[in-house]
């Protein structure tokens, strides 16, 4: 009996889990309403479980507490960009190639397809992509940022709390994206946040809730089935 249950007690939360990850997505329209500072307390308490290299917990957050706040944030953003500020703290990709090129294109076109952009319209693309400058209007950012001291591996560590970060908020009803595009800007990033110099700037997640109906939240991306990911040594 007792097995029984706590196998039906597994199921179920491994069941909760799924739910939630097919439920998250990159949102790219948020409504204005802004988020109770109770629940964003409630993602961080959640998302800061994640493991860490020796414990670290190496991640910190500048979050927004109100949208007057993030307006501020985004419009020094789009004056860092018109500006071309750009200054990466962790070493970006080299490239993309094969599968991982693929995938990008996909999700690209993908995101062009629902919002209207027709192959070959630069004007239209490079619209789209300065929303990414916009945070998709969302009412909140979190900044995150790692020490440097830590490198890589604290890096590493704050992808964890990213994905804890963006389940936690799907499970409160919070429709998140994460956005690796205002890393290119750190300095610009770091000295609106008054952010020490001894941390890296990583990624922003904005946050808040989603219109719905809007035509950039209508598509999903799709996974990698198990032979592309699990290399089985025996």
């Amino acid at each position: 009996m007792t097995d029984t249950f706590e196998t039906e007690q597994a199921e179920n939360r491994i069941d909760a889990l799924e739910d939630i990850l097919a439920a998250r997505y990159s949102c790219r329209a948020f409504r204005p309403d802004p988020v109770p500072r109770d629940t964003i307390e409630r993602i961080v308490r959640t998302a800061r479980r994640v493991p860490s290299w020796c414990n670290a917990q190496p991640w910190q957050v500048a979050v927004t507490a109100t949208p007057q706040a993030t307006d501020r944030f985004r419009d020094m953003l789009r004056d860092a960009v018109a500006n071309n500020a750009s200054k990466l703290d962790l070493e970006g990709p080299s490239g993309y190639s094969g599968a991982y090129a693929e995938r990008r294109r996909t999700c690209g076109w993908a995101l062009y397809d629902a919002v209207g952009v027709q192959k070959g319209d630069r004007a239209a693309s490079g619209a789209q992509m300065m929303r990414n400058y916009d945070l998709f209007d969302a009412p909140h950012v979190a900044i995150v940022t790692s020490p440097r001291e830590l490198a890589g591996y604290g890096a590493m560590d704050c992808g964890g709390f990213v994905t804890a970060f963006t389940l936690a908020a799907t499970a409160l009803g919070v429709d998140t994206i994460v956005q690796a595009a205002i890393a290119f800007y750190a300095d610009a990033v770091r000295d609106h946040f008054k952010i020490a110099e001894d941390r890296m700037i990583l990624c922003a997640i904005s946050f808040g809730y989603a219109v719905e109906d809007h035509p950039a939240n209508s598509f999903r991306t799709e996974r990698a089935p198990l032979d592309e990911i699990i290399d089985w040594r025996n």
